[in-house]
């Protein structure tokens, strides 16, 4: 019976549990990486795997699993989507938020080769030549030159450029995620030409040892086209299941791992469509959670909505897999505040959205566009929902026209909001370490202060309980006496213990999103149980009294 799991909140696996007088277990594994993004065999032998919400980079051995911190979360480079390595081996890595392109020497020294390319994706070597691309519309691809001398651009207009690589026709190819398409160009430069058209929402182009070109796709059903260029010209399809495909490297054994934005996790493909877990797939947060009045449980992962799928585990929750509950594009591409009613769930976006999803029916509705980072959201007691918008400092409701309404505004940070039986809202603040209750007239009164960094807030009869993600406690405030008690300790939410504070990378860069800040949410189960995002290893908790 396993009562540990190394994740990447403690690579050992020997962190103590959750510290509580109460029932605690995991709803799923821990998950061993931030989501899984650019993928390249280095000269050891290892497959590194850039994580772009953790900002870290992993050296994962493909025979065994084992994954080690090359890159940690609190070096320079704040959100690396992709990496390549040169003829010295010296590791190339595109920090795509900030814009910057770094390089890290074998002895581990970085350097900053541009601050110029606009949100910089795709990266590839060629001997001892770098190229990037960026990922926008109208991007560009360029030659850098990491000992000096002015970026060339060999062309522009892509539609959302992304992961690339050299041909066996000494040309680099290159997708279009926005069209479909499949491009190349001489590394001198010269006429782009498109050598593939309706290709399933590309994001990757990768060749095997033999010269076919792979070419996958970041939807859900991880379909992977294969086109003999250079041979017969045919094409076929390879459907994985693995959902958001993200990028692709091929050993020397012409064997070919792939990684997902999504789920994370690095996965043996076969030609056939078999796969085998190398690392196994996880959560990428979580954020936001909600539970259903039937007990399901709904976790907003940044990229999708997901749902555990428990089993009758031991105390500590002996689960195996999540259940994918949505496609990727049904959905606002992005989920992290959630909250669920009447048989809908009701999603916020950090980038400014709010929508409504019926499971039953499989849409959406939107709500609300253009709001200033809203994350925590409930439903008020006269059916509108309430949101923390806390980029603006605010808490909004929405009602059932979709009208916005101010309900209280200057606020520091404003994280999530929840109601009490008597109708009184309250609101997180965890920059100002407190929790407040709004009044009808708008004015915000601190209820419990000195509470670290307080984010996901739940409500439970006549106690309020919020996750302190600065000390890793789950706070229990009562709304009669205002006393508070530690209720939970040793949460594993927030960065890995040690990690030193970075600066964090921005919301939205160039007109395109950037990275979402983290937020540990909390729900109350119908019977009564609490339910932590367990953003710092990737898991759910249950707490049960």
């Amino acid at each position: 019976m396993r009562t540990s799991y190394p994740s990447r909140f403690d690579a050992t696996g020997s962190r103590p549990a959750v510290r509580t007088r109460r029932q605690a277990r995991r709803l799923n594994p821990p998950s061993r990486l931030w989501g899984s993004n650019g993928v390249a065999f280095g000269p050891d032998g290892r497959l590194y795997v850039a994580q772009f919400l953790a900002g870290q980079i992993s050296a994962v051995d493909t025979a065994t699993g084992d994954v080690d911190i090359v890159v940690p979360m609190d070096g320079p480079v704040q959100s690396p989507d992709d990496l390549a390595f040169g003829a010295d081996g010296s590791m190339y890595l595109a920090d795509l938020v900030p814009g910057r392109v770094w390089r890290r020497n074998p002895q581990g020294e970085y350097s900053l080769v541009s601050a110029e390319v606009k949100v910089p994706n795709g990266i590839t070597c060629v001997g001892d030549r770098l190229f990037v691309n960026e990922m926008r519309p109208g991007g560009r691809l360029l030659e850098l030159f990491p000992d000096g001398g002015e970026a060339v651009v060999l062309t522009e207009g892509l539609a959302l450029g992304n992961a690339m690589q050299l041909g066996p026709d000494g040309r680099l190819y290159y997708p279009h995620m926005m069209t479909g398409q499949v491009w190349r160009i001489p590394p001198d430069g010269g006429v782009p030409e498109v050598v593939a058209e309706n290709v399933h929402e590309p994001v990757a182009v990768r060749f095997d040892q033999g010269g076919v070109l792979h070419v996958l796709s970041r939807g859900a059903e991880g379909i992977v086209t294969r086109i003999d260029l250079h041979g017969s010209g045919s094409r076929t399809l390879v459907t994985s299941g693995l959902v958001g495909l993200d990028n692709a490297a091929f050993d020397a054994d012409n064997r070919m791992f792939v990684s997902s934005y999504a789920s994370g996790g690095v996965t043996e493909l076969h030609p056939d469509g078999r796969t085998r877990e190398i690392v196994p797939r996880g959560l990428d947060g979580p954020y936001g959670i909600t539970v259903d009045l039937g007990g399901t449980v709904y976790v907003a992962d940044h990229y999708r909505l997901t749902t555990p799928e428990p089993s009758d585990g031991d105390a500590m929750g002996d689960v195996d897999r999540m259940g994918d509950l949505t496609t990727l594009n049904l959905l606002p591409p992005f989920v992290h505040g959630l909250a669920g009613a009447d048989g809908f769930v009701h999603i916020t976006s950090q980038y400014g959205d709010v929508h409504t999803y019926d499971p039953d029916l499989g849409g959406t509705r939107e709500r609300a566009t253009g709001l200033d980072q809203p994350v925590g959201i409930t439903v008020g007691p006269d059916g509108s929902l309430v949101v923390a918008e806390a980029g603006a400092g605010r808490v909004v409701a929405i009602d059932a026209s979709d009208t916005v309404t101010v309900l209280t505004e200057g606020l520091d940070h404003p994280v999530d909001v929840a109601f009490d039986t008597a109708g009184h809202c309250y609101v997180s603040d965890d920059r100002l370490g407190a929790v407040l209750r709004i009044g009808e007239d708008g004015a915000a009164e601190v209820v419990a202060g000195e509470l670290g960094a307080p984010q996901g807030l739940a409500v439970r009869g006549d106690e309020l309980f919020a996750v302190d993600a600065e000390h890793r406690r789950l706070w229990a405030v009562s709304l009669t006496t205002g006393e508070s008690r530690v209720d939970a300790e040793d949460l594993p939410v927030g960065p890995p213990p040690g990690t030193t504070p970075r600066t964090e990378p921005a919301l939205f860069t160039h007109g395109m999103p950037g990275s979402p800040p983290p937020f540990a949410g909390l729900a109350v189960a119908p019977d009564g149980s609490l339910f932590l995002s367990a953003n710092g290893e990737g898991s759910v908790w249950q707490l049960k009294t």
